[in-house]
């Protein structure tokens, strides 16, 4: 019976059917951004430069990919870029400081990823708490926390070459001139793979069931609590892995950092379609916005706009996602 009415309640599955033809349009401008870029800049179209915006795009996908099962269930997660960077430092430290094996810190990077995420589902499921508030909250403390293990100082994570670095070789191989993004790869298995968690699984029917109508989804039998706070969970979870992809591309992880990170997350799932009124999201489609963000990061400098023109133009870009998600839920609500 709880299946039936979930479905009931999903209603608006054609609607996120037809969002395949947003993601459509959000790939063609990300396609269009990076041919611009290129034909702007003669140092955009180098192999490095290439490179280095996937090493940069590694950390914000895993974001997003986390933070759009929150998003779907009408709530969001600002805790995850000073979450990031304290799971990252809380790595470095036990490798630097305690000798742990590198694989041992990344599991550490991970749990403690999902601990936060549990704390925040708890807030905002159990103890109801606005999830901006709860989550802003919880970002507040991790930041700080990773402040005080580290006694303010940077860490630096294994370097290139380093008996202990092979977690470098998960998102970039090298072969002697030759440098291999496998990274890519890894992003796009992951996509693929929550793509089929989100629309395939109970635990996607149930988010985006609690999205689209919370007290329908319990009346039907349904624990929304445990499915509310399994969403936190997995963005969480995700923010640990972009702990490890995040230490992998900077030279120090310095504390007190962060902020701002989610913002990108966020900002490429809204692209990529995941509706802000809860109800409505996909993976592929935050990948695609995700790299719409990056692209924007990346490729104005090389076009002479300073870092206030980016953040201007990025904003104006979300501003822009956030009135089409508007206008499609009141058609929607039309019909």
């Amino acid at each position: 019976m709880a299946n039936n009415t979930v479905k009931t309640t999903v209603r608006k599955e054609s609607f996120i059917n037809r969002m395949g033809g947003q993601k459509f349009i959000v790939l063609l401008v990300a396609i269009a951004l990076f041919l611009v870029f290129c034909a702007a800049s003669p140092g955009y179209r180098k192999t490095t430069t290439f490179i280095t915006i996937l090493d940069y795009s590694y950390y914000i996908i895993l974001m997003g990919i986390g933070v759009t099962f929150p998003l779907i269930t009408a709530g969001v997660d600002l805790s995850i870029g000073t979450g990031m960077v304290c799971y990252a430092l809380v790595g470095g430290w036990l490798i630097r400081f305690h000798e742990w094996p590198t694989g041992a810190a990344m599991i550490v990077c991970i749990l403690f990823g999902m601990v936060i995420g549990l704390l925040n589902g708890f807030l905002v499921a159990i103890m109801e708490l606005p999830p901006f508030l709860a989550t802003l909250c919880t970002s507040m403390i991790t930041r700080g926390i990773g402040s005080v293990i580290v006694g303010g100082f940077g860490i630096p994570w294994p370097t290139a070459g380093a008996d202990n670095a092979w977690y470098r070789n998960l998102f970039k191989l090298s072969n002697g001139s030759t440098i291999i993004p496998i990274g890519l790869l890894w992003m796009i298995l992951i996509v693929i793979i929550m793509s089929f968690v989100l629309n395939h699984t109970k635990v996607g029917r149930y988010t985006i069931a609690i999205g689209s109508n919370k007290e329908a989804t319990r009346l039907s039998g349904v624990n929304v609590r445990f499915y509310h706070i399994l969403a936190y969970v997995i963005c969480g979870f995700f923010a640990g892995l972009a702990a490890v992809s995040y230490a992998a591309v900077v030279p120090t992880v310095q504390p007190g950092t962060g902020a701002g990170f989610e913002l990108e997350a966020i900002g490429g799932a809204i692209i990529g379609g995941v509706s802000m009124s809860g109800g409505i999201g996909s993976v592929t489609g935050t990948l695609a916005g995700v790299f719409v963000i990056v692209l924007l990061k990346t490729g104005l400098p090389f076009i002479g706009l300073t870092a206030n023109w980016q953040q201007i133009i990025t904003g104006l870009v979300l501003i822009g996602a956030v009135l089409i998600d508007i206008i499609k839920t009141k058609r929607e609500q039309i019909k």
